[in-house]
């Protein structure tokens, strides 16, 4: 899987119009990130922010929509298709005024762009 449009989520990715999925667990291909904090469903600006507990110091950190590679509703599940270190490393997400800075989202979206292609499971 490539991401193509970080933030849109892909068809097929179990994503419903209108669905709140703040609470639900999000899971990197190799283990759990933390869970959705809150979300936005903005046009063109779809993405999660997700409170990682002390995985990574207690930090949130701002995941596009396009990188969801699946959601399950009723285990309130998230699948992610990138690994835990590559959320780690994705731009720091400090406070909710970076969701409205261009550069700060154009860094974002040049680095899940940037990841390596992974197989559909």
């Amino acid at each position: 899987m490539t991401i193509e449009r970080p933030w849109m989520y892909e068809p097929g990715s179990g994503h419903v119009e209108g669905q709140d999925l703040a609470g639900f667990t999000v899971d990197a291909t190799d283990g759990t990130v933390g869970h959705v904090d809150r979300q936005a469903d903005g046009p063109g600006m779809r993405h999660l922010i997700v409170d990682t507990g002390v995985w990574v110091f207690g930090k949130s950190v701002l995941i596009p929509a396009g990188v969801v590679s699946g959601i399950d509703i009723d285990a309130q599940q998230i699948t992610l298709a990138c690994s835990k270190d590559e959320v780690k490393d994705a731009p720091l997400f400090r406070t909710d005024r970076e969701t409205l800075d261009p550069e700060y989202l154009a860094k974002v979206d040049d680095y899940y762009r940037g990841l390596p292609p992974r197989r559909a499971e």
